[in-house]
């Protein structure tokens, strides 16, 4: 392209600037006017009601890590003025807090992620069998899930650890569908 100077091109009526969306005659707030219901590439994936094996994995183990560690952390600051020494400076003592509350935040954060990490296999085996995503299958997740977190330390703790975990899951999910239904959250 030459160069040309400003005056030129004022005088000339026949020149413009170019317009891309000259020719899509389209109001702009149809530009802006997104679909509310998700999109799916194969209807496959719109027949589906719940999450795939991967995102449960995902979720279950990254909320469960995330919640433990902050409660760890919690539970690391209320604890570490007890390690003060009468000699300690502020430095010192700063230092203790954040210590002691890292240290409690990865312990049970790592903990409880594990007990996400099995859960999220079982009820997606679950789901995989019986093809039903529903309470009971949250319940017979949260009962392998106790069972095979107390395995290891007989068979009378894995069964008590089962029931445990299998009325936890059951009361979370009709917590959750209750919470839906009656706060419309």
């Amino acid at each position: 392209m030459s160069y040309s100077d400003s005056n030129s091109e004022q005088s000339s009526p026949a020149t413009r600037l170019y317009n891309p969306y000259q020719d899509l005659h389209l109001p702009s707030q149809t530009l802006y006017n997104l679909p509310t219901s998700p999109e799916f590439l194969f209807t496959e994936e719109s027949i589906r009601q719940h999450r795939s094996w991967g995102e449960n994995l995902t979720f279950y183990t990254g909320s469960a890590y995330l919640t433990a560690s902050l409660a760890g952390c919690g539970s690391g600051l209320l604890s570490a003025p007890r390690s003060f020494e009468p000699t300690d400076t502020l430095k010192l003592k700063v230092n203790r807090i954040l210590n002691s509350s890292g240290h409690a935040g990865r312990v049970w954060g790592n903990q409880v992620g594990i007990v996400g990490l099995i859960y999220a296999m079982m009820e997606s085996g679950v789901v995989a069998v019986t093809d039903r995503d529903d309470v009971w299958s949250s319940v017979a997740a949260g009962l392998g899930t106790g069972a095979v977190c107390r395995a290891a330390r007989g068979v009378r703790s894995a069964a008590v650890a089962g029931a445990l975990g299998g009325l936890a899951a059951g009361a979370v999910v009709s917590g959750k569908q209750a919470l839906k239904r009656y706060a419309m959250i």
